[in-house]
C-alpha cells in the first residue's frame, strides 16, 4: 500500500545550520511545529495544509534564524526568504501560507526582493 498523500498549501523550511542554531533556530522549529499542530495548520491535521521541515544552510548565516517558504500561487512557484526570524514572524508566514494570503514583507531577503 502506498503512503498517504497530503495536499499542502506550502512548505516552510527552518535552517538548522550552526550559526542559525546558535541564534535559536532549533527552539524556533520546535515552537513552530507545536503551533502548527495546536492551530490545526499542520498538513496532516484535518483542515491543515502547511509542511514544516528542518533544512541545511539558507545563506543568512549572520542573520539567523533563517526561514524560507515555497508555495504555488497564481499558477507559479512563489518563494519567500526570511532572516532574523522570531516566532511571531514564523507564525505569520505559516498563517499566510495556510490562508493563501500575501507573504509578510518584514525581514525578507533574496529572490523577488
Amino acid at each position: 500500500m502506498p503512503p498517504k498523500y497530503f495536499k499542502t498549501s506550502g512548505h516552510l523550511l527552518v535552517c538548522q545550520g550552526p550559526n542559525c542554531k546558535a541564534r535559536g533556530a532549533d527552539f524556533l522549529y520546535r515552537a513552530l511545529w507545536t503551533h502548527l499542530e495546536r492551530q490545526s495548520l499542520a498538513y496532516y491535521k484535518t483542515g491543515g495544509s502547511v509542511r514544516l521541515t528542518e533544512s541545511g544552510c539558507l545563506g543568512a548565516c549572520s542573520y539567523g534564524p533563517a526561514l524560507c517558504v515555497y508555495r504555488e500561487r497564481g499558477g507559479r512557484l512563489e518563494e519567500g526568504w526570511y532572516a532574523a526570524v522570531d516566532f511571531s514572524l514564523a507564525s505569520s508566514v505559516a498563517r499566510a501560507v495556510h490562508e493563501g494570503e500575501a507573504l509578510p514583507r518584514e525581514r525578507r531577503y533574496g529572490p523577488d526582493e
